[in-house]
């Protein structure tokens, strides 16, 4: 791998394995992320991804491997301790506050502004700025989370890890389950972080969403990257999409 690479890799998986009690469902995974990228995990369901993500940010007690994150060694921390070195984490299962309005879910995820390494900044998000990418929350500042809809609770969870001003998201399947203009907004708000100089690792099996967004993918089967490529290849290969992705 060149240097420049190297610098440029804010995470990177080597062997990773994980379980969920006995059963082992992660087998070797690699995989790398470089700054200002959009990676898609696809796969079918069941197929590994959102326990991939678990795995990263160590929300599974039972794992081996090397997680490294902007240089660090997280493969046996807390998940605190990678939200405090700048990796977001969006579950599927969004997790707001349903008591809380949507101006304080957003407090609740605030950090301290970030440096990348080289010195120069990196995105600062304020409640402000959140209201401009997501107009929809920017209507609805003091409703609470659980008199939202499902679409704007997942927004409400994107902007709330943004809050945190992370150098890296591992975003699980965002477009899952929400109405096809939420989905638009999503790609919309990838696309803005991408250009912020957010990296994304992106749990997703609509292929179509997944095209719109992503720089790289790698293809999930059993706990097993079975392919990995440019998004652009992986939409042209068919035999790849029958095998892993097609249901």
């Amino acid at each position: 791998m060149s240097s420049t690479m190297q610098q440029d890799t804010l995470l990177e998986t080597k062997a990773l394995c994980a379980w969920y009690g006995a059963a082992q469902i992660l087998y070797d995974v690699d995989l790398q992320v470089r700054r200002g990228e959009v990676v898609a995990l696809m796969g079918r369901n069941g197929a590994g991804k959102s326990t991939t993500l678990k795995a990263i940010i160590g929300m599974l007690t039972k794992r081996r491997g090397a997680v490294r994150f902007l240089g660090h060694d997280i493969s046996k921390s807390e998940p605190h301790v990678a939200a405090r070195l700048g990796l977001g984490f969006v579950p599927e299962d969004r997790r707001v506050f349903t008591d809380l309005t949507v101006t304080e879910n957003l407090e609740v995820g605030r950090q301290a502004a970030r440096k990348w390494s080289d010195g120069s900044d990196a995105p600062l998000w304020t409640a402000e700025r959140l209201y401009k990418l997501f107009p929809n929350l920017g209507e609805m500042p003091n409703r609470t989370g659980g008199r939202m809809s499902g679409g704007e609770q997942q927004m409400l969870t994107v902007a709330r890890t943004l809050m945190g001003n992370p150098y890296l998201v591992l975003l699980d399947e965002p477009s899952e389950g929400v109405a096809p203009v939420i989905v638009e907004q999503m790609a919309n708000m990838i696309i803005e972080l991408k250009a912020q100089g957010v990296s994304i690792l992106l749990s997703e099996q609509n292929m179509h969403f997944a095209e719109l967004v992503s720089d790289r993918a790698y293809v999930l089967e059993k706990g097993q990257i079975r392919y990995q490529a440019s998004m652009a290849e992986l939409a042209a290969n068919d035999e790849v999409r029958r095998n892993y992705l097609s249901v």
